[in-house]
Formats: C-alpha cells, sequence, structure tokens
C-alpha cells in the first residue's frame, strides 16, 4: 500500500485493460427528483463497469439548495459548489493514484477552489455574460518528502489524468430529452 492506495491491485486492473480494452468502459448514473424550490435530491445506487452492472453496498444520497441570498433554505450545498468538489476529489484522486503508481509517497493533500459566476447570464439579463463558471482557481499544498518541481509535476499529472477535470476543461456534449421521448426520434437543434 502506498498513500491508502494497493499498487498491486492497481497494476493488476492497469494489465486487465490492456488485455481487454472493453473492461474500462464504464457507465455512471443517478436518478434526481426535484423537492420544492432550489431543493433536489440524488440517489446513486448502481452503475456499469468492467463488463457487468455494479451495485453500491448501500444508496448514497445527495441534496442541493441554494442559499437564502439566492432564493433557496441553504439545506444542503448548491450545484456548482458540488461541481467544485467534484473538480477537488476527481483531481485529488488522480494525483494520489498517479503518484502511488509511480512509487512516490505522498502525506496530505489539500486543495482551495473558487469559482466565477455572474448571475446576470443565468437571469437572463445579459447574452455576453456566460451562465456557469467564468473561470476556477485551484490551489494545491501536497506534503510529502518532495521538491518544489515533484509537488508541481504532481499537480500536472492530476489534471493530465483526472475525468472531471478533463469534461471541465474541455467540455463534454449533454443530450436532453424527456421521458416519452428516444434519442434518435429528437429533433435537431436548428
Amino acid at each position: 500500500m502506498l498513500n491508502g492506495v494497493d499498487r498491486q491491485a492497481l497494476g493488476d486492473v492497469t494489465e486487465a485493460v490492456k488485455v481487454r480494452p472493453e473492461l474500462a468502459k464504464f457507465e455512471f448514473r443517478l436518478e434526481n427528483r426535484w423537492e420544492d424550490g432550489a431543493r433536489n435530491r440524488s440517489l446513486v445506487d448502481g452503475f456499469a463497469g468492467v463488463g457487468t452492472e455494479q451495485e453500491h453496498p448501500a444508496p448514497f444520497a445527495l441534496s442541493n439548495d441554494e442559499p437564502l441570498v439566492l432564493l433557496g433554505t441553504d439545506s444542503a450545498p448548491n450545484p456548482v459548489e458540488y461541481l467544485l468538489h467534484a473538480l477537488a476529489g476527481c483531481l485529488t484522486t488522480s494525483l494520489v493514484y498517479h503518484a502511488a503508481a509511480r512509487g512516490i509517497a505522498v502525506r496530505g493533500v489539500k486543495t482551495r477552489f473558487e469559482g466565477d459566476l455572474d448571475l446576470r447570464g443565468f437571469l437572463g439579463l445579459s447574452h455576453e455574460v456566460r451562465k456557469g463558471f467564468r473561470e476556477i482557481r485551484a490551489v494545491f499544498e501536497i506534503e510529502g518528502d518532495l521538491t518544489h518541481a515533484q509537488k508541481r509535476e504532481l499537480m500536472k499529472v492530476g489534471q493530465a489524468f483526472s475525468p472531471v477535470f478533463d469534461m471541465v476543461s474541455r467540455g463534454v456534449p449533454v443530450s436532453c430529452r424527456l421521458a416519452e421521448e428516444s434519442f434518435r426520434a429528437m429533433p435537431s437543434a436548428a
């Protein structure tokens, strides 16, 4: 074990995927229900991976709301805070796993994420203002017997291999449809 990662198991997974690339295909999913006002609740129960359906030992419930100043009840993080959490978690996990694979011991990783958002886009007050974050800043504190250059390299490795960093920084197509429509029957956006 290094950095809490079973290096032998990580190597075994890597070799298995080299031999059988179809094992690398995953589908993650959740179901969400609107509760009231800004409150939503998602349930994460299962996913598809390594060629079969997988289940978590127990479902995970995730709630989101908005702060009082944004007309919510402030009972949970808001969706953009969850996005920052997802980005932080994925960058950190990618950094730690790849450090372990390279035999690099890390004692701790602490990050701070900030994102700038202008409500004029969401409120439809300006078509020139982006609806989402216009910038996200992250600061990493990496603890270990590492030089500044090694810490910088690990931070870059996290960015290079993080699925969430890839999705946020490069975008990902998102298709939406009504439950009663099939994806094939959707009209093209014109």
